[in-house]
Order: C-alpha cells, then structure tokens, then sequence
C-alpha cells in the first residue's frame, strides 16, 4: 500500500503545480496561488471519495494533503517566472499527474467496491476532475475542449492497471503498467497530436437563433 501513498502523494502534488501555475498565469497573489493549488490537487479525489460514500473524504482524515498544495502552491508562486513556457509545463505536468492519478483512483474505486467497472470509472474520474476545475476557475480553454486525447487516456491507463490486478499482476508492475499506458497515450497526444475523428456533420445553431 505504501506505492499507492506515494501515487497519492505524487498526483496531488502535481495537480496542484498546475493550479498553481495556471494563478500565476492569471498574475494573482499568494493566498489566489494556494486556493488554486489546493482545489486542484484535492478535486478529482474528493469527487472519487463522495462518489464512493467514503466521508469524511481523504484530505479530511489525513490533512498532510492539504500541506502538500499548500507547500507546493508557495514554491511555484516564487519559481514560476523562471519558466519560460508556463502553459506548456502546466500540461505536461497534467500529463504525469494524469498518469499517476488514474492508477490511484482505480486502486481506491476497486478496494472500495471489487468492481472492475467502477475501478475506471473512479481512477478516470480522479485523473480528469482537478483539471476540469482548474481550467474552470482560471477561465482558461478546458483541457476536455482541447482536440488532442485527454479522457482516453486515463480511461486506458484505469483500465490497464485494473485488469493487470485482477490477472494477479503484482501491484508494483500493475501500478507502473498503468501509469506507463496513460502516459503514452497522453503524451503521444500532446507530441504528436494524436486526436479521435470529430462531429462535423451539421453545427448546432446559435442560442440566440433558437429563442
């Protein structure tokens, strides 16, 4: 189980550099930079705990999560000028984030429910929630708007760790499959622009149109 903390650790601790990242986008100031970190490292997992009927959630019992956004929050308000492309590292880091995230989520919805189904959903969910939000509250364009493959990503590196578990796969190489598969995909998706064939058979009318 130790992995899995670490997995923990490590995706919160990489949402919320994005969060963070994306409020020194917006020029805000430290406490914007901590309350964006916060938001988006903790996001997917609350929603995965709420989901799963486990409350009080996980930051809840065990508030070293919330230093950890907060830590992290504080060392990207004071660095975050020295990278040259901010946006660029905002979505790689969401990319390993992402990748460790999935795992993590799956681990949890399978320990909580033994069902395969609901071990993708909850580490797809868990991987996806914090950016989506992020995005949200930065008034930036959603990654789920983005036309390189976000969702499937985590939805594959999900269902690679949890069938990899339930073939007897030991957690360390099941864990690291996953991670390794969502990350492929995602990153091949940001290097290459690897998208799925789009609707375009007839665009839906404007609002004002429809009244």
């Amino acid at each position: 189980m130790s992995l899995l903390v670490y997995l923990d650790y490590a995706g919160i601790a990489l949402f919320a550099a994005t969060g963070a990242l994306a409020a020194s986008r917006k020029q805000l100031d430290l406490i914007g930079f901590l309350f964006f970190a916060t938001v988006t490292g903790i996001g997917g997992g609350t929603v995965r705990d709420i989901v799963l009927g486990r409350v009080p959630v996980f930051w809840v019992l065990n508030p070293a999560y919330i230093v950890i956004c907060c830590v992290t929050g504080v060392v990207v308000f004071f660095t975050a000028h020295l990278v040259e492309s901010r946006y660029r590292l905002l979505i790689w880091l969401d990319a390993i984030g992402l990748s460790a995230y999935c795992v993590m989520g799956a681990a949890k919805g399978l320990a909580a429910t033994g069902s395969p189904t609901i071990a993708i959903v909850t580490g797809t969910l868990t991987a996806t929630f914090g950016g989506v939000l992020r995005d949200l509250m930065a008034n930036e364009p959603s990654v789920l708007l983005r036309p390189e493959i976000y969702i499937t990503a985590a939805l594959i590196g999900a269902g690679v760790f949890t069938g990899a578990t339930e073939f007897g796969v030991p957690l360390y190489a099941a864990s690291a499959l996953g991670a390794a598969a969502a990350f492929a995909i995602r990153g091949g998706a940001l290097w290459f622009g690897w998208t799925f064939p789009t609707y375009k058979h007839r665009p839906g009318r404007h609002p004002d149109d429809v009244m």
